[in-house]
Formats: C-alpha cells, sequence, structure tokens
C-alpha cells in the first residue's frame, strides 16, 4: 500500500498549477491533503476510484484537511473530540480492518512563539488520542506535524533554536510522541541521511539553496515494523512550498 502525505498550502491554488498531474503520477492507495485552505462546496475534484474525505475549518481560508483513498472507510473521525482543538479542520481519522489513518496539520507556534503554549496542550491531547487509537489497532500517523525533530532535520538548527518548530518544547513532545510507541518511518529507513527537507520558505530563495526543514512525517506504530517497506521524499515534485512525502507498507 503506498501512502502520499502533502501540505498544498492551498488547494486552489495548486490545482490550478499541477495537483492532478502530481495526484495521478504517484498513484497512490491513500492521498492526505493539510492547509487544504478552503470550504465545502468551494472546489469540486473529480477523482474516480477514491473516496474524498474533508474536514472544514470554520475559519475561511485557513488550515484544513482532505484524504482521498481507493477503500471506503469503516469509520471516518473528524477532530478528537475536544472542542477547544476541532475548530480548524486539522484531524480525519479513518478506520480500516487492520488500522487507523490518521491525517494532521499539527497548529504552528507562530512569531515569537506566540501559540507555543496552546500548541504544547495540542500535543498532549493529540498524543492520547493517538494512543487511545493505538490500543485498539494500529496508528498510521501522517501529515504536517510542524516539527523539525532533530538537528540533521533543518539546515541552519544553530539558528532557529528559539524559533516555531524547533524549540526545544516542541522537540521534546515529538519525542514523546515516539517514546509512547510509534516509528519515524523516515529515520527508521535513514537515520543519518542529511539535507531531506520537506518544506522551505518562500523567502531568500530557500528551496533553490535546499535551505529547508523536514517537518512532514509518517509516523507509524512499532506493531507495524516489520510491514514498513519505504518511506520518501519527493522533493523532485512542486506546486507547494511544501513537498509530498509517501510511506509503503506491505
Amino acid at each position: 500500500m503506498k501512502f502520499i502525505s502533502w501540505n498544498v498550502n492551498g488547494l486552489r491554488a495548486v490545482v490550478s498549477k499541477n495537483f492532478m498531474e502530481v495526484f495521478n503520477t504517484l498513484e497512490a492507495d491513500f492521498f492526505c491533503l493539510q492547509e487544504t485552505k478552503l470550504q465545502a462546496g468551494q472546489i469540486d475534484l473529480d477523482l474516480p476510484g477514491y473516496y474524498q474525505y474533508w474536514n472544514y475549518a470554520e475559519k475561511k481560508g485557513y488550515s484544513g484537511t482532505a484524504i482521498f483513498a481507493k477503500e471506503a472507510a469503516l469509520a471516518v473521525t473528524y477532530g478528537i473530540d475536544l472542542a477547544h482543538h476541532d475548530q480548524e479542520g486539522r484531524v480525519i481519522t479513518l478506520e480500516y480492518p487492520e488500522f487507523y489513518l490518521v491525517n494532521c496539520y499539527t497548529p504552528n507556534s507562530q512569531a515569537k512563539l506566540a501559540r507555543l503554549d496552546y500548541r504544547l496542550t495540542w500535543e498532549d491531547d493529540f498524543r492520547s488520542y493517538l494512543q487511545k487509537l493505538n490500543e485498539k489497532k494500529p496508528v498510521i500517523l501522517c501529515g504536517d506535524l510542524n516539527v523539525a525533530h532533530q538537528e540533521i532535520d533543518l539546515k541552519n538548527w544553530k539558528t532557529n533554536q528559539k524559533n516555531a518548530g524547533f524549540t526545544p518544547q516542541e522537540r521534546q513532545k515529538f519525542s514523546e510522541l515516539l517514546e509512547a510507541g510509534f516509528i519515524d518511518s523516515f529515520r527508521h529507513f535513514y537515520p543519518d541521511v542529511t539535507g531531506q527537507y520537506s518544506w522551505w520558505s518562500y523567502r531568500f530563495n530557500a528551496r533553490q539553496n535546499n535551505a529547508g526543514w523536514r517537518i512532514d512525517y509518517f509516523v507509524v506504530a512499532e506493531a507495524l515494523k516489520e510491514k514498513l517497506v519505504d518511506a520518501k521524499i519527493h522533493t523532485e515534485i512542486f506546486g507547494s512550498d511544501h513537498c509530498p512525502v509517501e510511506l509503503v507498507l506491505a
């Protein structure tokens, strides 16, 4: 099975560029999007053979997630069943016979860490949500998790230690997630590889200079370790300030 996750930073804009070409080329069984930035009825995607699941933010033009799946889910859940977290369209969970697929767009701590306290509360609540699912059947988590976990996960780590996405607090929360029984699939296969990023600022020719961050992930339950086949970062694909990431399971 092939899974793709992509923060499109505005789906309508990417559809006008290369979305369908990318979608058809990658031929995923599950195609997960973050930051769709639209409301119900604002787009009509013709994706034959795929079931479509959408979670919209209450705020227009903000956040939002979607999953396109070849197989219909047994059940679908939007959000994490906590009202103070579930107004921004950040999480979709699909249940299948052998696993849960959770697509997440993690809140950004923002400039001057204005939202860091909220972010840390989110991390604890979201981890608890994942752990409860994982007690029932293995979890596959994907999405823009808005954190570079290790120094090798971003180009300029020394100058970013007080910036959103690389604070000690955010990195610690990601460590706690892994310690709760999950695997960073890319690092499972490529523990020491450097220069592999999934997001680049639109400023300072960051992508041209590969001054990026690896903040998009597939994180899988330990129970699925033997089923892991490969993980990829599609740095060759443009259209957003993020590129798609991939997971293949046996």
